[in-house]
């Protein structure tokens, strides 16, 4: 397997889309409703992320819209990222919800229905979301989660966890990223360089694992039980030969006790 075959293999596996695409007529098709009661992008993602939202929004495949944020490990590159494309917008200081909201008022005219700005991680992202859904009285069945290609599955795994049973999680990452030897084969709007890239998605492997030193129930239980391919496990030893030990560890900063 080569190095961008790994890499590809490990943006698939992370970056869950359950649907081809996000649309009412899909919604339909799949899982007999078009809209969904609620939809939410996740901060971590890169600015393709609030695009995304945008053309949902636009497109109504939800009721109550959701940007669920604080500050974590992205956050400041997407202060950045908007600041540099617009200047107008303030981002110092605020929360990866924040930015978004800023970022889709300016671009698009559009306002979500809630912002959530106090998580720091994945965890309590869906925690945090949980309680502001219950705080202000949203009915709710289903969701559409959003978040980094390289997190999605970790989010997934974290909503089946801490959701009421019964829940139904449609998943669609962001944005979805090919590699070749040189380079990506398409412009994604905000995307990390390779190194970062590969770095995020090589972090989750080990995060996603259900052992001692994983996020799951037989490790800290942050998430419910992920099943990992062997395919993905022999991607990750290409890359891990290849980048050595190039894995994010967990910044203390931003944890959390659930």
């Amino acid at each position: 397997m080569s190095i961008s075959e790994a890499i590809n293999v490990l943006g698939r596996f992370c970056g869950m889309r359950d649907v081809p695409e996000l649309t009412q007529s899909v919604l339909q098709e799949k899982y007999g409703f078009p809209k969904a009661d609620v939809m939410v992008l996740f901060g971590g993602s890169i600015l393709a992320g609030g695009d995304l939202l945008a053309k949902a929004m636009a497109d109504g495949v939800a009721k109550t819209y959701i940007i669920v944020g604080g500050e974590g490990h992205t956050t400041q590159t997407l202060r950045d990222v908007v600041k540099a494309e617009y200047p107008e917008i303030e981002t110092e200081g605020l929360s990866e919800a924040e930015v978004y909201a800023r970022y889709l008022k300016r671009v698009y005219g559009m306002v979500p229905d809630y912002l959530e700005t106090a998580s720091t991680n994945c965890g309590n992202n869906i925690t945090n979301l949980l309680t502001l859904l219950k705080e202000n009285g949203v009915e709710w069945k289903n969701v559409i989660l959003c978040q980094d290609a390289t997190m999605q599955r970790r989010m997934d795994a974290g909503m089946r966890k801490y959701a009421p049973e019964g829940t139904n999680i449609i998943n669609f990452a962001t944005y979805r990223a090919t590699v070749e030897a040189d380079g990506y084969t398409s412009e994604i709007r905000g995307m990390w360089n390779i190194d970062r890239y590969v770095n995020l998605l090589m972090g989750e492997i080990p995060r996603l694992r259900d052992d001692e030193h994983g996020y799951g129930p037989k490790g800290k239980n942050f998430i419910d039980h992920v099943d990992i391919p062997e395919e993905v496990e022999a991607a990750f030893r290409v890359l891990r030969e290849a980048y050595g030990a190039e894995i994010r560890e967990a910044n203390p900063l931003y944890a959390s006790e659930r």
